[in-house]
């Protein structure tokens, strides 16, 4: 089916303001994955853009498997505010309210974002990509350096498989959810909330891939291309591999709690990012912005300066 994404141009200095003007943009929504080969050509992802000085490279955020442009709403307004630039937040293909497809490669997500950011004028940008979003920032940057500015990696690094056995079972657990139709929504979400209680035990993790349920003409779905996500795990949780590197200034920004970026993987970093610094936020776990948004917002924010 057809649904309308709105993607946001919010005026300088009226962050909070209740008319903010907008653009609208066609997507294709479905609760299944398409059929045949790939498309090579970019999808129209649905964006959210907060102004700002334009003579900045603007900041751009790319989530993580299961997320949305929407994680980050509170740390792009911190960003605007503090920094001044302009705040892209992306959803990537497959996910939150971005066209669905049946590939889900990263080279397929480099080449939406080839498309979207000189369509609105961000060459070159910074790059802030979490997990996914980062691995897929990487290989921007490694495919495309004159489009960045400088980037950040969370929690990800370019080594290998990223832990995530796990992840099949959060995507198996979604598709078994089973809710009426026409029930209210908060009704829904709980309906949604005790049937993936047996494979999601973290309540946070449960609330956070609720935000993925949506009711589009009475009918409870996922707005996640769950198929073709759970047809290219393997893929999604290891990273290409290349021989150029990117020169331009790069931070690794770590949760002290997390296992994800191991030491093994500092020399491969090393070699992909000549210039990269490796920094560790104290007590924050694999989901770094939300653990620790101030500790986040202060590194990221010295890293700009």
């Amino acid at each position: 089916m057809l649904r309308w994404a709105r993607a946001w141009r919010v005026p300088r200095g009226t962050l909070g303001a209740s008319s903010p003007r907008c653009s609208v943009v066609p997507v294709a929504f479905s609760s299944r994955s398409g059929q045949g080969n790939a498309d090579p050509r970019p999808l129209p992802l649905s964006y959210t853009l907060l102004d700002g000085e334009e003579t900045l490279p603007a900041v751009v955020f790319l989530h993580g498997l299961f997320g949305s442009k929407t994680n980050f709403n509170s740390i792009a307004k911190a960003m605007v505010k503090r920094t001044g630039r302009r705040v892209l937040m992306v959803d990537a293909r497959n996910h939150g309210t971005s066209p669905h497809s049946p590939d889900a490669s990263y080279e397929a997500m480099s080449q939406d974002l080839q498309g979207l950011l000189p369509q609105l004028g961000l060459v070159p940008c910074v790059l802030v990509g979490h997990s996914m979003g980062g691995k897929t920032a990487m290989l921007l940057a490694l495919q495309r350096p004159d489009i960045v500015d400088r980037l950040v990696a969370v929690d990800i690094s370019p080594v290998g498989a990223t832990p995530g056995s796990y992840l099949g079972n959060f995507i198996a657990a979604m598709k078994a959810v089973h809710i009426p139709e026409k029930v209210p929504h908060s009704q829904a979400r709980k309906l949604a909330d005790e049937q993936l209680t047996s494979l999601v035990k973290d309540p946070g993790i449960r609330q956070f891939l609720l935000t993925n349920l949506v009711e589009v003409n009475g009918r409870f779905s996922w707005r996640l291309n769950l198929d073709t996500l759970a047809q290219h795990l393997d893929k999604i949780l290891t990273f290409p591999e290349l021989r150029e590197s990117y020169r331009g200034p790069t931070l690794f920004l770590l949760g002290g709690n997390s296992r994800y970026v191991q030491p093994s993987h500092h020399p491969e970093i090393r070699r992909l990012f000549p210039q990269a610094q490796i920094q560790t936020v104290p007590n924050a776990g694999h989901w770094v912005h939300s653990d620790k948004p101030q500790d986040f917002m202060d590194a990221v924010c010295s890293f700009l300066a």
